[in-house]
């Protein structure tokens, strides 16, 4: 039997049936690769030129109200747009185009510019929870809405392009790429085995303890045996639900609690505030019951050896398939140690 702290591997991903290379010796070569700059200053509480603070002017000139806790809008430059004409081309198969109606929107966490999730109080972070469930559960009332994304992107690293804490919401008509692969792979683990897909691998790994990162009484967190970023997280639900709607508010107290320790230790490993992509992923809004969902959420961070060095995915990993260099046990370890 392979080591597989040593040699070099590739593993499974049955969410998305693809595989990813892992290397671990790799880990030792010197990088002469791309640094980034050290993290600048620290915020103000409030930014006058912000366009996401209490009472500054956005960017297409609607002024902000002076909020208290969380504040939603409708996105100034949408992806998506909810009003366009219903329309399909298709020549020979090979040039194909479709409408896609949607909706975008913006979340801001809290009034101050300065804060994270990882520096959010508990009771904060819960009402960002709350906001979430809100804003699904209108979207997904709409016929026209299939699908709901809550994501967000933080650091200028991952391309955010404010750092006043927010996410953002895109309701589409259509399920996007990333989530069909587990759509198909969930049912099909159901109907060839009568069983949760995720239930069954939050057990395993609560018993394996290898890859576990952090728990409540309603979450688990954990590097994935698959996982492809340095030092990415799965966040699964205790208990089997298909998406955040069907949360009870002891439930919504742990994911705000599991959030905070996620990215209080992510900001402890390397002693910065720690750029990552992070999103759920939750049964598509298509009236349907989705049984075989299971609500989860995804942290991609890029940072790999330091708060300088990221990792990029370029050359094989764009044309053959993902590879990563530290174990997904060894990255769990680390996190671990960041308590």
């Amino acid at each position: 039997m392979f080591d597989w702290s040593q040699d070099p591997h590739r593993r499974f991903n049955p969410l998305t049936r693809e595989w990813v290379l892992v290397s671990p010796h790799r880990t030792e070569r010197p990088w002469q690769g791309q640094v980034e700059e050290e993290p600048g200053e620290s915020l103000p509480e409030y930014d006058p030129h912000c366009y996401l603070c209490p009472g500054n002017s956005r960017a297409g000139g609607v002024r902000n109200p002076e909020y208290t806790s969380t504040f939603v809008f409708d996105n100034d430059f949408a992806a998506l747009k909810p009003d366009i004409p219903d329309g399909r081309s298709d020549e020979q198969g090979l040039l194909i185009a479709e409408a896609e109606p949607g909706t975008c929107r913006v979340v801001c966490f809290s009034p101050r510019h300065d804060l994270t999730l990882a520096k959010m109080e508990p009771a904060d972070i819960r009402m960002v929870v709350d906001t979430w469930v809100e804003q699904f559960s209108d979207l997904a009332a709409r016929p026209a809405i299939n699908y709901v994304q809550i994501f967000e992107n933080r650091g200028a690293m991952m391309g955010c392009s404010n750092p006043h804490p927010h996410c953002q919401i895109w309701a589409g008509h259509s399920v996007p790429n990333e989530v069909a692969k587990e759509q198909a792979s969930l049912a099909a683990w159901r109907a060839e085995r009568g069983s949760c897909m995720l239930c069954e691998y939050a057990r395993l790994e609560t018993g394996a303890r290898t890859r576990v990162v952090d728990e409540n009484e309603h979450f688990l967190s954990l590097v994935p045996f698959w996982a492809v970023w340095p030092f990415e997280i799965l966040v699964i639900a205790r208990r089997h639900m298909t998406a955040i709607d069907q949360l009870g508010n002891s439930e919504c107290d742990g994911l705000a609690d599991i959030l905070r320790r996620i990215t209080a230790r992510y900001d402890r490993l390397f002693h910065v505030s720690f750029p990552y992509s992070m999103g759920f992923h939750q049964r598509p809004t298509d009236g349907e019951p989705r049984p075989e969902w299971h609500v989860h959420l995804h942290f991609y961070p890029p940072l790999l050896r330091s708060a300088t060095v990221r990792k990029f995915l370029v050359g094989y990993e764009m044309l053959a398939m993902p590879q990563r260099d530290i174990t997904p046990e060894r990255a769990a370890e680390r996190l671990r140690a960041a308590s």
